[in-house]
């Protein structure tokens, strides 16, 4: 079992506590991890693409895929079905060992960090925040990538609010800024 799941499954009745939850049932969890990374600059590209799959697949632990374009926009000289994105969702046990991974070895490695915003939750307990480069995360080889690049990673919750998300990513360590919001 994955070290953060544990941390979480121990620190349940502490979360229902501070909720005022009755009902154990109501008690909010991770549901799920999504990593994407839009890659509108690459589209024409199709080795710096297969070079951004590879790098978020060895981040994520799980293969990535890549997202073609729906429609044709001809302001932007997108095609329908040219590559514009690489997504991986994860879930279950690659998604406790993902945030671990990220809130106890990444994000420290981050240059003058002070923490994730506390601006990123979206109304319905789920949190999203976004990274400047894929380099703080020690399993990537600055020697493998091609350009360096962000990405955007959303925490879906089933939480129900807002403040009920907030309580349960704190508890499971995510390093908010200090101060209120």
């Amino acid at each position: 079992m994955a070290r953060l799941k544990e941390k979480y499954l121990a620190l349940r009745p502490e979360i229902q506590e501070a909720l005022g939850i009755k009902n154990v049932m109501e008690i909010p969890a991770l549901e799920k991890i999504i990593i994407s990374v839009g890659a509108g600059f690459a589209m024409k590209d199709n080795k710096l693409i297969q070079n951004i799959e590879d790098t978020i697949t060895t981040i994520a632990g799980q293969k990535a895929s890549v997202i073609v374009a729906k429609k044709s926009v001809a302001g932007f000289k997108v095609r329908e079905g040219m590559p514009v994105g690489v997504r991986v969702t994860l879930r279950g046990e690659n998604m406790y060992n993902f945030l671990d991974r990220l809130v106890s070895i990444a994000l420290p490695r981050v240059k003058d960090f002070r923490g994730v915003p506390r601006n990123g939750f979206d109304g319905r307990g789920n949190y999203n925040f976004g990274l400047q480069e894929q380099l703080i995360f020690p399993e990537v080889s600055y020697d493998s990538i091609m350009q360096i690049h962000g990405m955007n990673i959303t925490v879906v919750t089933a939480a129900d609010s807002d403040k009920a998300g907030m309580v349960l990513l704190e508890k499971l360590g995510m390093p908010f800024t200090k101060g209120s919001n």
